[in-house]
């Protein structure tokens, strides 16, 4: 790869993108400006609204049965909260002081009035003494705020007292005024208790309160700060990187076409993967900037509200800004950093791959546009307590960095899932980093009226019915299945075990089957649904039992290494699937899979990768799509050999039913496994006890490479019988 050429290329994408109004006024404006305005007016409003509805005055109807007692509450409060104001006042300005004191003493905030004097006084008039002819004229006055709270009281048999509030939660004065009458009665109910104490001779605060309660908060200053930065911070950053990447990412690829620049940058004497690498790094690099701009804007505002916790009304966030120790935070912060490297390198191969396919800049903000929502409401996961940072979510997108900078800035993140959020994010970013690559290799991609192959964008009455899926098609599927499946899957199987799990497989099955239909491809070609010859049948089955050897061996050792990760992933599973019914385990584990599962990867996404790949190439990446799919990165490896076996069955036989077969198996046997620990190694020692023994192993292995063989020479020579278009 020549790095001046890359230089060269890379020095002209970062001119283009600064000569760009918009993506300037996105990378720089937005975080130094519009932010800290959206911050600082919000909060202003905010203190406005507050100050105004706690200076207010609210009118209360009070229509009760207890002697005046609410009324003496209410006058109670009213002199309470008039000396607190003048102190309030006082601290401020003595002079001041002065001048408000007698004012504010003035101030009723609750303006209490029995109903008939509020008749009297309005234009309002009861027909009848009915209880339901007050109640709806009370409900008239409500509505028409002439009022903001009623307040009437009911009494049992026994004499018991019960006060009841109307008011108009949709009007903000009703609401508020509500809350305070809702304080005013708690207050009168400890009135009346120790009244009712002392009456009958008792201590009423040793009764009313038996014991102390003291509340200590152990948690560092730093603790508490990173607290509150933990909700908002991942947000930010994760949202500040898509737009910082979105523009570069639609002007670098859908704005060329638009400009018809691209066919000139094509005939230069570059290679294609050059160009590409020149465009990623470009947007990967305003992304970064981005980023580091909001961070920057986010530091400007936690300096303003650092100032503001020094004052005693925020001294409750649990802040002493005298022992903050800044320090502390810089190992986090580099993490951090790196993190938003990573996920740069994520979302600006994402953008990449989604803008290239459109061919102006208005269509690209169309395609855009379904990646910001799933962002954004990915990047709340930081608002949600008490979700860890497993190994299984440090696998998903976005949410992985969310909860990593969580974790940082609590000062409790692991090495093991930050490693693999940091490796995750490098992986998927390869991952469409080869999409994109694949996209420049196309002309029809680039140039085709119909969107890079991605047949779902055409209108359905241009489609022409047969054929099987195309790679753009396949593509969009790996990429929407699993951020549904991902989202939508982990919530299904939480909340509700076992039929979560079938739900979640379903997703797998009809997406994929729904698109087949809208796109008008034929479904047995596209699936494969073809019945399998016998000896093509048997070459399936020694084939599949050589890589199940390989993979038992590879999973034995790979156990040695990460017992505790292999033990969690069963014992989840089978807390999920109830635990007792292996029958329902093997529908759910074994026959649900084997169907759904097949005729997505070995079905729509080979066949789709075969329309344009080469043999090796389509089996080999349908493979790592079935591995990674599977969000073990413990797994990722033996999955993958038998995504390879499968789809090999597949190619070979031109039938889906062997693999389907094979897979049925695979998850049958860990079932057995699963509800019957032991079993198999006892009764089957030489294959699921190799771990015991080096020589075992190596002789399990050479009888799995000798099986393999076989089995490929088998199903190679049954092949031969099919003509090479129906192999293609």
């Amino acid at each position: 790869m020549r790095s001046r050429v890359i230089r060269l290329l890379l020095r002209k994408e970062l001119l283009d993108v600064f000569r760009d109004r918009k993506a300037i006024i996105m990378l720089v404006l937005v975080p130094l400006l519009i932010y800290p305005l959206i911050f600082f007016g919000s909060f202003a409003v905010m203190t406005m609204i507050q100050s105004s509805m706690e200076k207010g005055e609210y009118k209360v109807i009070v229509d009760t049965e207890d002697d005046g007692a609410l009324m003496k509450q209410i006058a109670a409060y009213n002199t309470k909260k008039a000396s607190d104001d003048k102190k309030s006042d006082e601290k401020k300005s003595d002079d001041m002081a002065s001048d408000n004191s007698s004012e504010d003493a003035d101030i009723e905030q609750i303006e209490a009035v029995n109903l008939e004097k509020f008749l009297q006084d309005s234009d309002y008039k009861l027909t009848d003494d009915t209880l339901s002819t007050k109640l709806a004229l009370v409900e008239d006055i409500l509505q028409d705020e002439a009022a903001d709270v009623y307040v009437m009281s009911e009494v049992d048999e026994d004499g018991r007292i019960t006060y009841i509030t109307k008011y108009v939660s949709s009007i903000t004065d009703s609401d508020y005024a509500e809350t305070i009458i809702k304080d005013i009665l708690d207050d009168l109910s400890e009135v009346e208790t120790k009244e009712a104490i002392e009456a009958a001779g008792l201590d009423a605060d040793e009764i009313t309160h038996p014991f102390g309660i003291k509340r200590q908060n152990i948690a560092s200053t730093e603790q508490s700060a990173g607290s509150l930065l933990g909700m908002i911070l991942p947000f930010m950053l994760v949202v500040s990187l898509l737009m910082g990447t979105m523009y570069p990412a639609i002007d670098t690829t859908a704005g060329e076409k638009e400009r018809g620049t691209l066919e000139t940058l094509l005939t230069l004497p570059i290679r294609n993967h050059e160009m590409i690498l020149a465009k990623f790094l470009t947007v990967a690099l305003m992304g970064i900037i981005s980023a580091l701009l909001n961070i920057v804007s986010m530091g400007f505002m936690i300096f303003y509200l650092v100032k503001l916790v020094q004052s005693e009304a925020a001294s409750s966030l649990g802040f002493d800004l005298k022992n903050f120790n800044f320090a502390s935070f810089l190992p986090a912060s580099l993490v951090t950093i790196l993190a938003i490297m990573a996920f740069s390198l994520f979302i600006s191969a994402v953008t990449m791959c989604i803008t290239a396919l459109a061919k102006s800049y208005k269509e690209a903000n169309n395609y855009i546009t379904p990646l910001t929502l799933v962002v954004m409401l990915t990047g709340y996961i930081g608002f949600i307590p008490n979700i860890e940072l497993t190994n299984r979510m440090a696998m998903i997108p976005v949410a992985n960095i969310c909860l990593l900078v969580k974790n940082l800035l609590l000062f409790k993140a692991d090495l093991g899932p930050t490693a693999i959020v940091l490796l995750t994010n490098v992986m998927y970013a390869g991952l469409a980093i080869m999409l994109l690559s694949r996209i420049y290799d196309s002309e029809s991609v680039l140039f085709d009226e119909g969107r890079g192959g991605l047949q779902l964008f055409e209108k359905r009455s241009n489609i022409v019915a047969g054929g099987t899926p195309t790679t753009g098609d396949a593509w969009f599927i790996v990429f929407f299945v699993m951020i549904i499946y991902l989202y939508a899957g982990s919530i299904l199987q939480m909340n509700y075990g076992l039929t979560g799990i079938f739900a979640s497989q379903l997703i797998v099955l009809l997406i994929p089957l729904i698109m087949v239909i809208y796109t008008k491809r034929s479904i047995k070609k596209t699936y494969s649904f073809k019945l399998a010859k016998l000896t093509s049948t048997l070459g399936s089955v020694l084939l599949f039992i050589g890589a199940f050897l390989m993979e038992n061996i590879l999973s034995t050792m790979l156990y040695q290494f990460f017992p505790e990760a292999f033990e969690d992933t069963n014992s989840g599973l089978l807390e999920l699937l109830g635990g007792d019914n292996i029958w329902i385990a093997f529908l759910v584990v074994a026959v649900t899979p084997a169907i759904c599962e097949e005729m997505m990867f070995r079905g729509f996404i080979l066949s789709g990768f075969r329309s344009k790949y080469r043999k090796w190439t389509s089996i080999v990446l349908s493979a790592f799509i079935f591995g990674v799919y599977h969000t073990s990165l413990i797994r990722l490896v033996p999955t993958m050999m038998l995504g390879i076996c499968f789809a090999m069955i597949v190619y070979y036989t031109g039938s889906i039913f062997p693999a389907m077969a094979m897979h049925c198996l695979n998850n049958s046997i860990a079932v057995v496994e699963m509800y019957n620990p032991g079993w198999l190694e006892d009764n089957f020692p030489l294959i699921f006890g190799a771990n015991d023994s080096v020589i075992a192993s190596v002789i399990i292995g050479a009888i799995s490479v000798v099986i393999t063989f076989a089995g490929v020479r088998v199903l190679q020579m049954t092949s031969r019988g099919r003509s090479k278009v129906d192999r293609k």
